[in-house]
């Protein structure tokens, strides 16, 4: 049998697994609770909560509180630090760098064996299984497969323990049969410089048979303009013209799809959408013609959900089981894994639109945030900035909002703010690059795509004149009372339409 035909096999019989589990979601999600308690009864976590007497789920809900990172840090630190048993069996060895907290520059989430490979990795097999499923006789196991992934470091306060962010480690520990088929080098990949690695992939992969690429739309993007431009060629598939797939997450790929559909010359690329994040691996695109995704329910997690009109933080007092969940229902996400974390509140909110199977689409955060390039912005990060901001100059603001703006014809996305002021700084462009450089300094994953301007280029900064923002509130009809401005915006909405009442106030002065 063909080395392709033979991969396709093995990694197709997943798909009957999938169809398992879409066909007795609760039963299989039921039996998975309890097999993480038990795997996790001797933990200092198992025995702190009694886990080998939790019989049922409303005994687990009543048993274990809700979980932020604010509350889980001190037992992942004990873990970097070399002590076993703490919220998973043995020694937990990788840890996920993701974006930070209002109490955190970045976070640390474990990824013990579990996790990695019956989660992370049984995801991206999944992933080809689906897609070869959909799309019979592929021959994607002929080519190269690009994987475009962060970097990892040795921490150098643990014990044998590593830092990075998480599709290094993904990729410094895969299987034989997924390292021989990938592309760039294992170095090149994990090179923690992003102006050097952007070079040296480019380089590297513009004479390889590139079939798959795997990565955030906005680095995928930066990386083949940087081929374009090294090859003088105008479109991708001049470069790999086998390229068929692009498996993205991350953001929402709806900004850049007119750009990859630019890219190429002949043919469309086929998109599929994953969401996997630093503390599992949680949905999948099964469904080429639909954008929701398949809650993948066999990987080590279970998954809780509170309503947002509940939402109190830990103090939230309504929370289901996959049992009770409603469509068209804005959900916080919550949950347990195999890697460790018990009840915890991720931040990401998602609303079903199946229930047979489970189908759900990302609304969102449950806060206010930009994350167009995954960079994971909050707005506990922006008023810290701008407070440093406005010390450093002696200025003084009254209102802000920002947005993203979006890649285009190989231009740079950034953010841009308006800002209005009760005294002005006497230097606009020292205010926006104190605003910019602290910003990097808080927000460690902004930090990283401003890195040499690749992916994100300098935030903009417009002063707004005095009372726009009361324009725009009394437009809106939330003049007054306690209505705000939104700070953070993940879509230009709001700031095109207070762009606007500046246009006209300027035309008007």
């Amino acid at each position: 049998m063909p080395l392709n035909s033979l991969f396709s096999w093995v990694i197709q019989k997943r798909v009957i697994q999938i169809e398992r589990f879409k066909k007795k979601p609760l039963e299989v999600q039921h039996e998975l609770l309890f097999l993480l308690l038990k795997k996790a009864k001797n933990t200092w976590w198992g025995k702190k909560y009694n886990f080998n007497t939790i019989d049922s789920y409303n005994q687990f809900k009543q048993s274990l509180p809700l979980q932020t990172y604010m509350e889980v840090q001190p037992f992942i630190e004990k873990s970097i630090q070399g002590e076993e048993n703490i919220l998973w069996p043995g020694k937990t060895k990788w840890f996920a760098k993701s974006s930070g907290t209002t109490s955190f520059k970045s976070k640390f989430i474990p990824v013990t064996k579990d996790s990695l490979f019956n989660c992370h990795y049984k995801g991206g097999k999944d992933l080809l299984g689906i897609y070869y499923h959909t799309y019979p006789n592929r021959k994607l196991y002929n080519g190269k497969h690009l994987i475009i992934g962060g970097s990892a470091q040795i921490n150098p306060i643990g014990f044998n323990s590593y830092l990075g962010d998480l599709s290094a480690i993904i990729v410094k520990n895969l299987p034989f049969w997924a390292e021989v088929r990938r592309t760039p080098s294992r170095a090149t990949t994990l090179l923690s410089n992003w102006e050097e690695k952007l070079e040296k992939m480019a380089r590297e992969t513009m004479h390889e048979n590139v079939v798959i690429i795997a990565g955030v739309p906005s680095w995928t993007l930066v990386l083949c303009n940087k081929i374009l431009e090294i090859t003088g060629k105008q479109y991708i598939d001049e470069v790999w013209p086998n390229l068929e797939l692009f498996m993205h997450g991350g953001v929402s790929f709806h900004p850049y799809k007119s750009e990859f559909d630019r890219l190429m010359s002949k043919k469309q690329l086929n998109y599929i959408e994953t969401y996997n994040a630093s503390e599992g691996f949680f949905g999948i695109q099964d469904d080429p013609e639909t954008e929701d995704l398949l809650l993948m329910l066999d990987y080590g997690i279970f998954y809780e959900f509170i309503p947002m009109r509940d939402y109190k933080g830990l103090d939230s007092e309504h929370i289901i089981a996959l049992d009770d969940v409603e469509l068209n229902t804005n959900y916080a996400l919550v949950v347990t894994t195999n890697g460790g974390l018990w009840r915890y509140i991720i931040g990401d909110t998602i609303q079903f639109t199946s229930l047979l199977p489970y189908k759900f689409k990302i609304t969102g955060r449950t806060q206010s945030y930009i994350n167009a390039f995954g960079e994971e912005v909050i707005v506990d990060n922006a008023e810290k900035a701008i407070q440093k901001a406005s010390e450093l100059t002696n200025s003084q603001i009254q209102e802000f909002t920002a947005a993203p703006f979006f890649m285009e014809n190989k231009h740079r996305g950034g953010h841009e703010w308006i800002i209005e002021f009760n005294k002005t700084p006497k230097d606009l462009e020292q205010f926006t690059t104190i605003l910019d450089k602290a910003l990097q300094e808080i927000n460690s994953d902004y930090e990283a795509k401003r890195q040499g301007d690749l992916a994100l280029q300098r935030l903009i900064v417009h002063i707004a004149p005095k009372g726009t923002f009361n324009s725009w509130l009394k437009s809106n009809n939330k003049l007054g009372g306690q209505n705000k401005i939104p700070r953070l915006n993940n879509d230009r909405t709001i700031l095109e339409e207070i762009l606007t009442i500046i246009h006209k106030t300027n035309e008007h002065a």
